[in-house]
Parts: C-alpha cells; sequence; structure tokens
C-alpha cells in the first residue's frame, strides 16, 4: 500500500483500528491483563520484550488482516522493534493494515479540568523516523475532566498545534481528547468539546485532514458534525474502560464512528492461550468489534 492506498482505507474502510500502543507506564498492566506478573521481568527492557512479544504474536494472528483491521496504532518502541523478522510498519502494511504511532509522552497534571499533554521536544525527530519507516499517521492523547470551557478550548488548542507539526512531516494525525466516562459531567463536557472540535477544524489553513478519536458520547450522534466535517479523514472512538460487550452497544449507536479499542480489543487473550486458543480469541474479539464500527443501530429519540 502506498500513501494513497492507505488514505481511502481508512476513509471508506469497512472495520476499525487496533490500538497496540500501551506506553511504559501502561505496559504492567497490560501484561498482567495477558496472564503475565511483574515478577516475570527484572529490567524495563525484558519487560518491554514481552509487551513485544504480545504485540507481535497479535499482529502475525491469521484473523489479524486489513479485511477487518483497517489500521493499527503502536507505541514507539514496537515501531523501531522487529514483527516475522520485518520492520513492525512493513509487516502490518503487508497484512493490509495500516501502520500508526503513538506520539505524546503522557499527561500534565489537571488544570482547569483537563491534563494537556507534556511537552515532545524530540517529536521533529520521531516524525522524521516514523515517516521513514513507513508509518501513515500519529496518535496523541489527551483528557478532559471536568466541562470546563477555558480547560476544553486549551486541550484543543494544543491538538491542533501539535496535529499542525505532524501534517508538515506529511503524516495524518489522530487528535484525541479523551473524555472521562466516568466524569459527573461528561455529557457537558462532550457538547463543549464538539463545539471547540468544530470551530478548530473551520480554522484550519489548507485542504489537509485529520482524524479524530473521540470517547463514545453520551449522547448518541453528537459528533455526527465531525463525522460529516470536510477536514475529517474519520472519527474513530475508544472504550474508554467499557467492557468490550458495552463498548460495542454504545458505538454501535454512532453513526460514522468506528472503534480504536486497546483492553476491549485484548482483554479475553492470556499468554498460557494455545495458538489456535488465542486465535479463536483473537478473531472473535476482532468479529465483535468490526460489526459494531460497520452495522449501525437506529437510535430513537
Amino acid at each position: 500500500m502506498n500513501t494513497q492506498d492507505m488514505t481511502a482505507k481508512i476513509a471508506d474502510g469497512h472495520g476499525f483500528i487496533a490500538a497496540l500502543d500501551q506506553s511504559g507506564g501502561s505496559t504492567p498492566k497490560a501484561l498482567k491483563g495477558y496472564g503475565v506478573d511483574e515478577d516475570a521481568w527484572g529490567s524495563d527492557e525484558e519487560m518491554f520484550a514481552l509487551i513485544h512479544q504480545m504485540r507481535s504474536r497479535i499482529i502475525t494472528s491469521p484473523c489479524f488482516t486489513g479485511e477487518k483491521v483497517l489500521g493499527a496504532i503502536l507505541f514507539e518502541r514496537t515501531m523501531d522493534g522487529q514483527v516475522d523478522g520485518k520492520p513492525a510498519p512493513q509487516a502490518l502494511i503487508e497484512r493490509g493494515v495500516v501502520p500508526f504511532i503513538k506520539i505524546d509522552k503522557g499527561l500534565e497534571a489537571e488544570e482547569n479540568g483537563v491534563q494537556l499533554m507534556k511537552p515532545m521536544p524530540e517529536l521533529d525527530a520521531l516524525l522524521t523516523r516514523a515517516k521513514g519507516l513507513g508509518v501513515f499517521g500519529t496518535k496523541e492523547r489527551s483528557v478532559v475532566n471536568l466541562a470546563n470551557a477555558e480547560g476544553i478550548a486549551a486541550i484543543v488548542k494544543q491538538q491542533f498545534e501539535v496535529a499542525q507539526q505532524v501534517l508538515d512531516h506529511g503524516l495524518v494525525p489522530i487528535i484525541e481528547p479523551e473524555v472521562n466516562i466516568k466524569s459527573s459531567e461528561r455529557a457537558q463536557a462532550d457538547a463543549i468539546l464538539c463545539d471547540e472540535l468544530v470551530k478548530a477544524l473551520d480554522a484550519m489553513p489548507g485542504d489537509e485532514k485529520v482524524m479524530l478519536k473521540l470517547s463514545i458520547p453520551a449522547q448518541a450522534g453528537l459528533f455526527d458534525p465531525l463525522v460529516d466535517h470536510p477536514r475529517v479523514l474519520r472519527v474513530v472512538a475508544l472504550s474508554g474502560g467499557y467492557e468490550r460487550p458495552e463498548a460495542c452497544a454504545e458505538l454501535a449507536k454512532n453513526r460514522g464512528m468506528i472503534a480504536s479499542f486497546s483492553r476491549a480489543l485484548l482483554q479475553d487473550l492470556r499468554a498460557p492461550m494455545s495458538d489456535d486458543d488465542f486465535d479463536a480469541s483473537l478473531g472473535g474479539a476482532i468479529d465483535e468489534i468490526h460489526a459494531a464500527s460497520t452495522n449501525k443501530v437506529p437510535v430513537t429519540a
């Protein structure tokens, strides 16, 4: 796939994006969920080697192909590693899966009800390396905890500044201002965020497009204006702490949104599984998430 092919696949493909981008802070939790306890490693290098083995097992599974998995978001170390003897992005491309890379370096402390992204002083170098490895796009996450208009405006401003830096390197940014689904002000935060995103999209120079990764809204259909916006290539949804059945049920209510799940995709996989059991479990999760991404249910008022 060349860039044009990947753009068309992400824009119009029937499927979802797998999030395989757990970073240093969340890796122990991801490994524990996979059935690997902390006494299984003695250093960060050993820990990252174990998570890379898990990701490689997923990527090389017979069910993990571009038929239902449109793209995959990688952690930086995974991007720089080998899968099946090839650079990880190339291994994905050969399976028909579009590669993305997580670029943020974690979150600042909460201020005005939100958590901005930490500074990324080495971002230009990372983007150059990613482009050279065939990566198509990036993902950058910040978090909205409260319906604070000032804080949400600051998050959107920062996200679009970083997105422009990504676009300048010839990559497609996934803008991810996650609304905490456990927030007591979730519905109000969704609405403020939607308005701010529309304003930022309308103000974008040129004709390039971005992607959005958003929490499934409390009000089904709220993000329709973002789905339909001419500057948005695709809107994808994070599971946000929902178990897979509930995440899929909520996603199916939202026209035009496809999944970009992490834990909800991987929650049933365990290291001791035989390859047949592993592939069957992963395949079942892929089928369920694919259905929620492509088969929408009508929502009555």
